[in-house]
């Protein structure tokens, strides 16, 4: 089986109490051919300390936090990330999850096994409700089911395709997962899971998600803004958006609420 450099790229912000565990099990798979690029966006807490007892990883340090939202300054984390990075494959992961140590060796794997494929998907581990993966229907009016950021793996052409198309200033409060999500499923035309768990997913109070209420205020918003990036993406391919009474009562609910911010 041809190897393939693999590049992990990882986003930390004060996530000290997940790093040692979770650098461990990326330092140790059981596939060798891969780097592990660290952009670390100002921290605060001890991370930076944690991170340089791990000699294969090459950091990236900001020193001063853009006072921009989350998913933004996660997007130009994994931009500056990827600019470092050499590999033939890219996987990304946030510092708070943990890789299995079989993971680089099956994504290879499974990369080599379909030249034509360009993104995958693995199955996340987590508690019960933290995803729950729906089965959607093919349809261009909804994008399917959105994994975490650390079950993402993609092509090094692919992603920069995908940058191209970012509009990483835009959206605000739209994270990269959904982005790459909706740009694989639409742009594409692939939406290939792994029917394997190979990713832990921890759900952290503090992360980009976990003060976005279901029905809340950011929670409209925020698909609001998946929908018009949905749309944006499909123009691109000449494929008409089917509206929906989904899309119809987001979009009013989103100009309600925007009115009276």
């Amino acid at each position: 089986m041809k190897k393939k450099l693999i590049s992990v790229l990882i986003t930390n912000y004060n996530k000290s109490k997940f790093l040692t565990k979770s650098l461990s099990k990326i330092s140790n798979q059981n596939f060798k051919d891969y780097e592990i690029i660290l952009y670390d966006d100002a921290s605060t807490d001890n991370s930076i300390e944690i991170i340089k007892k791990f000699k294969k990883v090459k950091l990236i340090k900001n020193k001063k936090k853009n006072q921009k939202t989350a998913p933004l300054n996660q997007i130009n984390g994994i931009l500056k990330s990827f600019k470092k990075s050499k590999g033939n494959i890219i996987c990304l992961m946030d510092s708070d999850d943990f890789f299995k140590i079989s993971k680089l060796k099956k994504i290879n794997y499974s990369f080599n096994k379909d030249k034509n494929l360009n993104s995958l998907f693995d199955l996340p581990q987590c508690e019960k409700n933290q995803f729950i993966f729906k089965n959607k229907k093919e349809s261009n009016s909804i994008w399917p089911t959105i994994f975490p950021t650390s079950c993402i793996s993609i092509k090094r052409n692919f992603f920069n395709i995908f940058i191209k198309h970012l509009r990483k200033d835009e959206f605000k409060d739209l994270e990269i997962d959904a982005r790459l999500t909706i740009f694989s499923k639409f742009y594409f035309e692939e939406y290939n899971i792994l029917k394997t768990k190979l990713t832990t997913y921890n759900f952290d109070s503090t992360g980009i998600t976990s003060k976005i209420n279901i029905f809340s205020k950011k929670w409209w918003f925020r698909r609001y803004q998946a929908f018009n990036y949905m749309i944006y993406i499909l123009n691109k391919k000449n494929k008409k958006f089917e509206k929906s009474l989904d899309y119809y009562l987001t979009t009013t609910i989103y100009l309600f609420l925007k009115f009276f911010s």
